[in-house]
Parts: structure tokens; sequence; C-alpha cells
């Protein structure tokens, strides 16, 4: 059993954390070690890749950009193979469409209770504003454009991928002889997720040298001035994962909790690295192993990824919020619901990488023109302890649209679901006798 237990990943990835954040206090010189000049960076099948200039900052970056590589062409294939066996090409088209009215209703949901909450909790009353000319915003204000679909589109390499798959796909429908390139695309999708399956094995490192990254450079203590808002942002992400995504998952019998526990090596991971594409395969992987259609998936996942940021947008509209207590800024009703309105339509241009939450502030804060552009300076310290909890968010968000859709369109395997719940029971009574033991 012991040796079972110390063969579990999520076992690991939770060591990992735990001895990044001590490293991080403890020995920061350790994590912040240079080992380049200045960090390195790539495009490679249309992925931007980052490699850190630090020691810490090397391990997380590289872990992800190592997974970003198999995004796209996970999403290629999965797709393609997805809509070839979905046969009906009207249902892709009503697949897409029922997954975009869903991303809309929920994330405007997410943005009213985001907005609801700093007004009840009012974090930013009382917040020092002396360090607002401190910090480097220079490199966010490029953001200040009105937003444009095409840009969005033009360098979102996900959608890129998307729609070149959908086409893809549905020209295969229409080719006679598409059972020798399908049997062809399945064999390279086989090898694909081999080899994800093999790099997921470096997550431990990627979580160690993201945490301790994070705690090395901008410290635990940068967390005392702005405690409150951060503790009304996790707050309020938890209210929509245990009250909003529960009902949705109510609806069709499943338990939220269970779910959770399915899926928690890869929240793990995503806690560690900060980024929600860092487990993001992965996440496809399992909802199919869950009973999910494949051709569900493939739709719902990549669309999502760019669609359907809930905690992105929570954190949008509290820190907009947050930033007018903290200028005594008296919002009307009329500009609260202008907030909300753009918002809906700027926070569709944050991925669900670190620090684009951050940027897509100050392009709606230079759009609304109503508060204080150099209050993010307040906010540089925080940002990223704030983007554990906007990527865990966006994560889960993204699993419980897949798995209702899936649901609604009577495409989901009841039976694949719970044994694949069971298998996750079965490890947790190992862990629990060796912790016993």
């Amino acid at each position: 059993m012991m040796r079972r237990l110390l063969t579990n990943l999520t076992f690991w990835v939770l060591v990992a954390i735990i001895a990044g954040i001590i490293i991080g206090h403890k020995f920061p010189e350790l994590a912040l070690y240079p080992v380049l000049e200045s960090p390195l960076k790539t495009r490679f099948l249309g992925q931007d890749l980052t490699i850190g200039a630090t020691a810490s900052e090397m391990l997380g970056t590289t872990f992800i950009s190592i997974v970003k590589i198999f995004i796209n062409p996970i999403i290629f294939l999965t797709i393609c193979l997805g809509i070839v066996s979905m046969g009906n090409l009207k249902k892709v088209g009503r697949v897409g469409a029922k997954a975009l009215l869903y991303f809309e209703v929920v994330t405007t949901l997410a943005l009213i209770i985001g907005v609801a909450v700093a007004m009840i909790i009012r974090p930013g009353d009382g917040v020092d504003i002396s360090a607002v000319a401190a910090g480097d915003i220079s490199k966010y204000t490029q953001n200040k454009a009105d937003f444009s679909w095409w840009n969005f589109f033009k360098e979102n390499s996900t959608l890129q991928v998307l729609l070149l798959a959908i086409v893809t796909g549905i020209s295969l429908n229409y080719y006679s002889k598409r059972h020798t390139i399908v049997d062809v695309l399945q064999k390279i999708s086989k090898v694909v997720f081999r080899g994800l399956h093999k790099v997921m094995l470096l997550a431990p490192l990627g979580a160690l040298g993201g945490m301790a990254y994070t705690i090395s450079k901008h410290g635990i203590d940068t967390l005392l001035p702005l405690g409150k808002l951060m503790i009304t942002v996790y707050v309020t992400m938890a209210i929509f994962i245990f009250v909003v995504l529960w009902f949705i998952l109510r609806m069709y019998r499943i338990r939220l909790i269970r779910f959770l526990k399915y899926i928690r090596e890869e929240l793990l991971v995503v806690l560690g690295t900060s980024s929600s594409e860092s487990a993001l395969p992965s996440l496809m992987e399992k909802l199919e192993k869950m009973g999910c259609s494949k051709s569900t998936v493939g739709l719902v996942v990549p669309t999502g990824y760019s669609f359907n940021l809930d905690g992105t947008t929570i954190y949008l509209s509290m820190c907009m919020i947050f930033l007018a207590q903290v200028f005594n800024v008296d919002l009307s009703w009329g500009q609260i619901a202008s907030i909300i309105g753009i918002l809906m339509i700027t926070s569709k241009g944050a991925a669900g990488v670190t620090g684009s939450g951050f940027a897509v502030l100050v392009s709606t804060l230079s759009t609304i023109k109503v508060i204080p552009i150099e209050g993010v300076a307040l906010l540089l310290g925080v940002d990223r302890f704030m983007s554990e909890a906007r990527a865990i968010t966006n994560f889960i968000g993204n699993g419980v649209a897949t798995v209702w859709i899936s649901n609604n369109e009577k495409e989901f395997d009841r039976n694949k679901m719970e044994v694949a719940f069971e298998s996750v029971a079965e490890t947790e009574d190992i862990v629990e006798d060796n912790i016993n033991y």
C-alpha cells in the first residue's frame, strides 16, 4: 500500500506545493537563483513558450511550456475525430450554439455575483493608496485599445486550431475514404496522449517551481495589506463553485464533490502552476473516461478555454468595484450596469494564462474611464496569488460545462462515470490506510 501511495501523482504534487511554499518563504535566494540572463521566449505549434530566467521560474514555466505543445494537437485530433464520429453536422452546430449560450449565461451570472459580493463586503474601504504610484504597469497599457474580435481571434491559437479542426472534421464527412484517414488520426491521437502521460509525471516539478517563484518574488507579507480583497475573492469563487456549479450538476443528479475528487490531481497542478492550460489536455481525457462523448468534449472544452472564464470574470468584476471603493468613486447603478456590460465583452479576451486577467482589467479601466487606471499598481503584488483562484475556477467551470452539455445532449454514459468515480474512491482508501498504518 505504501508503494502505491508513493507512486500516486496527486501525493507528489501536493508535497511539491508545500515544499515550494517553504523554499520560497525561507530560502528566497535559492528560488530566485539566476540560471539565465533573461527569460527565453519562442513560439511553437501556435503556442507562446517561455523558459524562466531563475531556477524556480524555469521549473514552473518549462513544465507549462511542454504541456502547451500538446494542447493544439490534442484539440485538433479530438475535434476532428469527434465530428466524424458524430456524423450529423446539424448536431455539431447545435452543440456549438448551445455551448456558447451556456457560456454567456454562466459568465454573466459570475460577473453579477462578483459585483454583488464586492459591494456588500466592501474590501476597498480603508486601503492605503500611498503605493499607487509604485509598480510598473507600462507593459499592460498596450491593451488599452478597444476590444477587437479580429485581434482576439488572430492572437488566440486555440480558436484558430478549433476552427481548422471543425472545417477538417466536416470535410472528412464528405470524403468517401475517410475511414483510412480516421484510422491514422486515431493512432496519432494514442501516441500524443501517451506522450502527455509521460510529461504529466513532471507535474510535481512544475508545481514546486511555480509556487516557490511566487512566494519568493512577492513574499507572504504582500498579502497582508490587501488580505481582505484576497479573502473576498476566494470566498466569492467558493460560493460560485459550491452553489452555482453545484446546482448545474445537480440538475443531472451528479455530485459536485465526487467530480472535484475525480479531477483533484489536475486541480493541484493548476494550483501549483497558476495556469489552467497546464492541465487542459488531461481534463479532456478524464472527461471522456467519465462518460462525456468525445465530440462534446472536443467542442466544449477548447471553446470554453476562451469564452467560459468564470474565475476571471469574478476577479475582474470584484477588482473594478474594489478600486472604485479605494478611490471613493461613488458608482451609480447605471455605471455598474455599464461595467458589467463591458466586462461581458472584454473578459472574453482573457485566455487561461497567468497575468491575462490583469491585462484585461487595465483594458476595461481604460474603456470605462471612471476609475483611475493607476490604481492597478495596488494589485500588482497580490495578482499572482489571486491567479490560482481564477485558474481553478475557470478549470472547474469548463469541466462542469462539458458534463452538463453532454447530459443535455443525452450523450453521457453514467456507467462510465460510476466506474471513474469508484476508481478515485479506491485510491482514497489506499491513502487513508497508509496514513493510519
